[in-house]
């Protein structure tokens, strides 16, 4: 008599189990990209120069991190010891929650933010300790200082955040550093370049403050996954333990200092966003669309109850942006990225026509 097996599998962590999933909408996305605040047009052309003399031969070699970090400290006014090169900013998000974040430690979170902290976070036996920021979507600095407790081990804050483009002042992460000096105050400069301050200056001397910068944004980067960790001697040393020290490929560490030198490139393109941001904002001022001001290159809008037929709209006219109702705060809002001008006078048209049609709809319904 044959013996009837049955099948077993083997079972995830329980937290595993019980983590967020996230699901970017990254498909079909061959036309003008607003959606996912990526630079819209290209890297340098210095960068293209240098993937072409990359020889097969190269890709056969373990990429070598530490002379490129070392240039990168240099750019940036800190030691190569305070400074550790990512693949992205996800992985400084991963790395430092499992790090640092264990049973009974809490994560403060003003959000609405970047969604990855909160996935990330539930990968730990950590608690996520949510600050609603007001309608206003300012930062909710007071609300966050009342939040610090003993069991605070990381605060994160974008800056400027996404979806609102607010930012935390310096006075204020100053403070948040002094009364919680217990726990790690990350500040994530993912969009610094269209804001133009940091405290990256701070680097050593606040010593619970770390510092995230990706290559994705002004850099046009974004395919390389190439981001970084900045911080205390002290702090770093623990992060480099749960590290990978192949996590950043050959191809992203040949690119990243000619991405670097090419500063010409990166003024015009940054000077570019920031003139089609503020024609952009004149179009929703005149389209009588609520916004939110940004320092950033993308900008929140308020649609109302039809967001998602606005965004399949755009969608259909050859423009893609992002519905952010589910984010805390933010429901019937949509984010749409800045490009340059001439892309931002596109969007403007698709959006004025997308408002139209649902105005039309509107009326139908009720009639």
């Amino acid at each position: 008599m044959a013996e009837t097996s049955i099948a077993v599998m083997p079972a995830p962590r329980a937290r595993v189990q019980a983590m967020m999933e996230y699901h970017p909408p990254l498909g079909c996305r061959d036309t003008l990209r607003l959606d996912f605040n990526e630079n819209t047009l290209a890297c340098s052309p210095r960068v293209s120069e240098v993937l072409a003399r990359i020889s097969t031969g190269h890709l056969t070699r373990y990429p070598e991190r530490a002379p490129v970090e070392a240039l990168v400290a240099a750019h940036l006014g800190v030691a190569p010891e305070q400074l550790a090169l990512t693949n992205g900013v996800d992985e400084v998000i991963h790395v430092l929650f499992e790090t640092f974040l264990e049973a009974g430690d809490e994560l403060l979170l003003p959000v609405p933010t970047y969604t990855m902290y909160e996935v990330y976070a539930s990968a730990t036996d950590a608690s996520v300790v949510p600050i609603l920021a007001a309608d206003d979507l300012q930062f909710p600095f007071e609300r966050l200082l009342a939040a610090i407790t003993p069991r605070t081990k990381i605060i994160a804050i974008a800056n400027p955040n996404s979806p609102s483009g607010t930012v935390a002042t310096r006075a204020q992460i100053l403070e948040i550093a002094r009364r919680a000096p217990h726990a790690v105050l990350l500040v994530d400069e993912a969009y610094f370049h269209f804001y133009g301050e940091t405290v990256i200056d701070l680097i050593g001397s606040v010593p619970n403050l770390m510092i995230a910068r990706t290559f994705s944004k002004a850099y046009g980067l974004a395919g390389l996954r190439l981001g970084l960790l900045a911080g205390p001697v002290e702090l770093m040393r623990w992060v480099r333990r749960v590290l990978s020290p192949y996590s950043v490929n050959s191809l992203a560490l040949a690119c990243l200092p000619p991405a670097l030198e090419d500063t010409a490139y990166l003024d015009w393109y940054v000077g570019e966003v920031l003139a089609a941001r503020t024609e952009f904002e004149a179009a929703l001022d005149a389209a009588k669309l609520r916004r939110w001001p940004s320092r950033a290159n993308f900008i929140l809008v308020e649609i109302g109850a039809r967001h998602a037929e606005f965004v399949r709209l755009m969608h259909s006219a050859g423009v893609l942006v992002r519905d952010r109702s589910s984010d805390p705060g933010c429901d019937g809002r949509v984010r749409i990225t800045i490009g340059t001008r001439e892309q931002m006078r596109q969007a403007a048209s698709a959006l004025n026509e997308a408002l139209i049609a649902l105005k039309t709809a509107s009326k139908t319904e009720k009639e």
